[in-house]
């Protein structure tokens, strides 16, 4: 056999083994990979909301008798006194001595009751005024090094919450001046032009017409609801988070407002995480414990988009890191109790345990098991083994 014929015969033998080798090899099979790195990273928990009017007041017939048509609509602008609508009683006196004695009390109650929140009003101030000084002594301490920042930013928490206090009391303040306004309405009675009397609906404070309750002309009985009044720029938001995930949320936590048909979030934060939950049937049917979370605008003016009533879905931020090693959420699994994920090395997939901290649905802080820059493998399937041969999408 010549020297030609053998080298032919060795490169057809070697060309044959190749073949089985690449018929006979394992497939690598296709995997798409994502990266592991750091970079900052939030928790939050989603709940739907609703915007309402923060002092919202429905004025009520304050004695039974015959409803003259009101001539308000919704969006009218009103003043603190304004005459909302009249009232004409029937046959009998609309004011006989007992009914005006219990007027008189009720406006002997109001004034006490505006007489104790003024004293509370009193007392927010000069609270408000000490955490000022204290934040002014805390700030100097801080800037010559004798107290560290945490100090500071306490006082500045401190300071605001007493400002925040302040407001809400000078609030209840107006609105008792505003129930002796009322009280005293009810006293005030003149003739009208058919020689009955009539009873003046005054409003308790200015703002604008959300609803008018009662428009047309006809008789109604003491306490029925004629027109509720707001003023709509001041709003809050209530989201209806369920109880296990409500744990997690603190007042003072950032709130970001979305789907609410704007283009970009609107930010807020927790005022109250309220103490009471109640039971709510899902769409599913099934019973929920649900409580009720009040958020603020994060700035005035910054919901000028809103009103009153308006939907949106707000995530509550429970947990934030500036920088954090984090390996993407749809690369984890479970098994044996722990979390794995695929690392991709030499064109092979190994199967690592990790240590996961914090989770979010697009990320997974990770403090042990992979490396910064390490490939893994997203949503990997029963097919994908240890040591598996594969081929990044």
């Amino acid at each position: 056999m010549g020297w030609t014929r053998k080298l032919l015969l060795a490169i057809a033998v070697v060309l044959l083994g190749a073949i089985l080798v690449a018929v006979l090899s394992p497939k690598k099979l296709p995997v798409e990979t994502g990266t592991v790195e750091t970079g900052p990273m939030q928790v939050t928990v989603e709940a739907s909301g609703k915007t309402r009017v923060r002092n919202r007041y429905v004025v009520a017939a304050p004695v039974s008798g015959q409803l003259h048509r009101i001539a308000l609509r919704a969006g009218d602008v009103i003043h603190d006194g304004k005459e909302l609508a009249h009232i004409t009683p029937g046959s009998s006196p609309l004011l006989d001595a007992r009914t005006r004695a219990e007027a008189q009390s009720r406006v002997l109650v109001a004034q006490a009751a505006s007489a104790e929140a003024a004293s509370i009003v009193e007392r927010a101030r000069i609270a408000r005024d000490h955490a000022n000084r204290e934040l002014e002594r805390v700030r100097k301490l801080v800037e010559g090094s004798a107290l560290a920042e945490q100090a500071l930013d306490d006082a500045q928490f401190a300071a605001n919450s007493r400002s925040r206090e302040l407001v809400s009391a000078e609030l209840a303040l107006q609105s008792a001046r505003q129930s002796v306004a009322a009280a005293r309405s009810t006293l005030t009675v003149q003739p009208d032009k058919r020689g009955g009397v009539q009873v003046p609906v005054l409003s308790p404070a200015s703002g604008k017409v959300l609803r008018v309750l009662q428009q047309s002309e006809g008789p109604v009985m003491a306490g029925t609801p004629l027109v509720e009044l707001g003023d709509p720029r001041e709003l809050e938001l209530v989201a209806e988070l369920l109880t296990l995930d409500a744990v997690q949320v603190r007042a003072g936590a950032a709130v970001l407002i979305e789907q609410y048909g704007g283009s970009e979030a609107l930010r807020g934060v927790v005022r109250l995480v309220e103490p009471s939950a109640f039971t709510k049937i899902s769409a599913l049917g099934v019973e929920e414990q649900r409580v009720n979370v009040i958020v603020d605008p994060a700035s005035e003016g910054a919901w000028k988009s809103l009103a009153d009533g308006f939907q949106a879905q707000t995530r509550i931020v429970v947990w934030d890191a500036a920088t954090v090693l984090k390996a993407p959420a749809s690369a984890l699994f479970r098994s044996g109790g722990q979390w794995h994920a695929f690392v991709v090395k030499d064109g092979r997939a190994w199967r690592k345990p990790l240590q996961v901290g914090r989770r979010n649905d697009v990320h997974a802080q990770v403090s042990e098991g992979v490396e910064l820059g390490a490939q893994v493998v997203l949503f990997p399937s029963d097919k994908l083994t240890d040591g598996a041969r594969v081929q990044p999408k």
